[in-house]
């Protein structure tokens, strides 16, 4: 049912663009002279059609869900939320929503199935509103459109008019999306240090985020202390960027001063192929092949490696670094002005001598740029880290052991049908502010760096 919609304005869409094409063109037959080409006729209804009824079924789907869900839990019977937290009510709401879905668990109460029904009939409804809705205004836009259609109508400063404010839309909800996520983060991050003081979070060494079901453990509210998921988060972005960093730099100067053209046109593909492997698929490398690879090693010469390591998982991430570190290295080398190489040669001096004491130093800032991009992309990498790295952190910086990673610790507190009233899960929020403040500093300082770059050679 929600394609429907969608269907329904795609073939409006290319309706009203024909519609007001024939009717320019009989025009124009006819020995009057358009304003506008004809195309453009075409494009104002066409746009005149998808914005506003595009913006409409997108709004809708956005607060559809919500409202059904209002609708459903305010029809309960009464009495079965008395006394019930905020948390308790929204998993009822999700294995309400579970069992609309057909996942139904154990057996569950008949009011509970009632009300999956209800879900179910409240869905189809506004599904077929919608497109009624749909249809009927895209009719009524194309009718307008071809209203319009006439010898002096200014079609191209519509297309214009349209075009500049759906980009001041779209600039406005980029900025309204990252101030959106900002303040997420920094309101459950806030509750989280209601009930847990930031000196233990940023300062503490145990980190158990799990609420304790017995005595014996660490402590009857959990532990959060945070320094040894920050610890393996560093340790395994040092890994990654110990093999990326002079393996990316040394294939950027190899490639853009010294490889012949043949060897170029096939290595910067490979790479570029590199760069787009989703990073499960090195996850799936790193478990399969490098893990066992390297504890096969540790066997040989008698030292104990983990089976999850922070080196496997380090390791697959500075291979996945390559091409990025590479391409942002290989752009810097080759935006250095002609006449630095030339006058270097000029003198003297080799090609290995002109990248080692002209070339390079004068591209280091943009080499600099992209590798700290590369240390936030490093730090903010999950898939991989889940994957390959431990879930116990340890305070450890030994690349041989296992070791748990901001992100790991992330997708583990927030897994499965959560409540938002502990401190566990709780904790991700706060993880997940101190990971957006850490990459953010980060590319703020390399932009900067690419910046002074660009102004210098540019």
């Amino acid at each position: 049912m929600t394609a429907v919609p969608f269907i329904i304005l795609l073939l409006a869409a290319i309706v009203g663009y024909a519609i007001n094409i024939q009717a320019a063109r009989a025009i124009r037959s006819g020995g009057d002279r358009l304003h506008s080409l004809e195309h453009f006729h075409g494009l104002f209804s066409l746009l005149l059609v998808v914005v506003p009824a595009l913006t409409l079924v997108l709004i809708w789907l956005a607060l559809q869900g919500s409202i059904v869900d209002g609708l459903v839990m305010s029809s309960l019977p009464s009495g079965v939320l008395d006394g019930l937290g905020s948390g308790q009510i929204q998993l009822i709401g999700a294995e309400i929503r579970s069992i609309a879905g057909g996942r139904i668990f154990g057996t569950p109460e008949n009011w509970k199935l009632e009300a999956a029904d209800r879900l179910l009939g409240y869905r189809q409804a506004s599904g077929w509103l919608l497109v009624t809705v749909v249809t009927l205004m895209s009719l009524g836009l194309i009718f307008f459109a071809r209203s319009k259609v006439a010898a002096e109508f200014r079609a191209r400063q519509g297309v214009e008019r349209i075009t500049l404010w759906l980009m001041i839309f779209c600039a406005v909800v980029a900025i309204f999306t990252t101030v959106g996520i900002v303040a997420a983060l920094t309101f459950e991050t806030l509750k989280f240090f209601q009930r847990v003081p930031v000196t233990e979070f940023l300062f503490g060494l145990n980190w158990e985020p799990q609420i304790p079901i017995r005595e014996d453990q660490i402590a009857a509210e959990g532990a959060f202390g945070a320094v040894p998921v920050f610890l393996g988060t560093i340790v395994i972005a040092t890994v990654a960027l110990l093999i990326a960093v002079p393996v990316g730099l040394f294939t950027a100067i190899y490639l853009n001063e010294f490889s012949p053209t043949s060897i170029r046109n096939v290595v910067k593909p490979i790479l570029e192929i590199l760069a787009g492997v989703p990073t499960v698929v090195y996850g799936f490398f790193a478990i399969l092949v490098v893990a066992p690879a390297i504890r096969q090693f540790g066997q040989s010469i008698g030292v104990e490696v983990a089976s999850n390591t922070a080196l496997a998982a380090g390791g697959v991430m500075g291979i996945m670094l390559i091409p990025f570190i590479s391409s942002f290295a290989d752009d810097a080398l080759s935006a250095v002005p002609r006449s630095l190489r030339d006058g270097a040669l000029a003198l003297g001096a080799t090609r290995g001598e002109m990248m080692l004491n002209v070339l390079f130093p004068a591209a280091i800032p943009g080499i600099v740029g992209g590798i700290l991009l590369a240390v936030s992309r490093a730090i903010g990498e999950t898939m991989i880290v889940v994957m390959a790295a431990g879930l116990i952190a340890r305070m450890t910086i030994n690349p041989l052991d296992s070791v748990t990673a901001v992100t790991v610790q992330i997708v583990t507190l927030l897994i499965g049908d959560t409540s938002f009233d502990n401190p566990k899960t709780l904790a991700a929020f706060a993880l997940g502010m101190m990971l957006f403040i850490a990459t953010l500093v980060i590319n703020v300082f390399a932009l900067r760096i690419v910046r002074k770059y660009r102004e210098i050679y540019d």
